[in-house]
């Protein structure tokens, strides 16, 4: 089998570096590495440390930058795996992917075991997440669990299962939840499934991303809208609404230090109100200063 790597990023370039020069440590090479930056900036060094890399503009936006790759891959790859730039994977993550979508040939889509995800509190430098990769043994009977949806951290997609099938740019600047509203829709056409031998840790890196305020506003507006599209069940909806707004409520008296609580409640009650007089939409976030 292809197996293209894509790593979307913005404004992380030493992050990056460090993240793709990490996949020459993969059991099982991948035949491309595609990286969707946005400005020459964003990869400064890159091309210098990864000889083979292939360096690609977009315009801003990570349903934008993975869209440009969609374009790019499809054709030329049988499997198209997505990394966020602050994901690093065990080195055995490809060679697993590889085996497990050559026996089951009614899986579309897979994400893996997070062994640990920064994105749920201050973060994990990138020594840990390797410290952590090498540390992990992958049990002898991997579990595999039918998924209505996928992590976008991580993501194994089947190429011939893409055609036609793009990730919404509605959903601008870091697209929280686009990777639900697109293999929610890609499960249409197969299987997803969360497989225990595809491992990484998520170093959730605070840089690079939408502001405290733009964040609550999509915090409402993003499933709103997907609600709308279906492309999102009800009851992931309703847990991400109510879940958001009372985190925020409660934890804006006593915030923690890496995350703008009272920002993204200001950008929840923003929300709240377009959505009163008919005029919510995940696009209002560019207005949001």
């Amino acid at each position: 089998m292809r197996i293209t790597v894509v790593v979307p990023t913005t404004n992380r370039a030493d992050l990056t570096r460090r993240t793709v020069e990490r996949l020459g440590r993969q059991v099982r090479q991948p035949d491309r590495i595609l990286v969707v930056a946005v400005t020459a900036g964003d990869v400064e060094g890159l091309a210098a440390a990864v000889a083979d890399v292939q360096i690609e503009l977009a315009p801003r936006g990570l349903c934008s930058q993975r869209n440009r790759a969609l374009q790019l891959v499809r054709g030329d790859a049988d499997l198209i795996v997505f990394f966020d730039d602050d994901f690093v994977p065990c080195e055995t993550y490809l060679a697993n992917a590889e085996r497990f979508f050559e026996q089951h040939e009614d899986i579309v889509g897979a994400t893996g075991r997070i062994l640990a995800d920064g994105a749920r509190g201050e973060g994990i430098d990138f020594e840990a997440a390797v410290a952590l990769t090498q540390a992990h043994r992958t049990p002898a009977e991997p579990r595999v669990q039918s998924m209505n949806s996928l992590y976008g951290c991580n993501m194994v997609i089947r190429a011939s299962a893409t055609e036609g099938l793009w990730f919404d740019e509605n959903l601008p600047l870091y697209g929280w939840q686009e990777d639900i509203d697109f293999t929610y829709r890609l499960g249409a056409r197969g299987r997803l499934a969360a497989y225990e031998a595809l491992a990484g840790v998520h170093m959730g890196h605070k840089g690079g991303r939408s502001a405290g305020k733009r964040l609550g506003y999509s915090q409402i507006a993003n499933p709103i809208y997907l609600l709308g599209k279906r492309s999102m069940p009800r009851d992931l909806a309703a847990r991400l609404l109510t879940r958001n707004i009372a985190s925020n409520v409660l934890r804006s008296f006593r915030p923690e230090p890496h995350v703008d609580r009272r920002g993204r409640l200001a950008g929840n009650l923003l929300a709240i109100r377009d959505l009163l007089i008919g005029r919510l939409h995940p696009q209002r976030i560019m207005q949001i200063q």
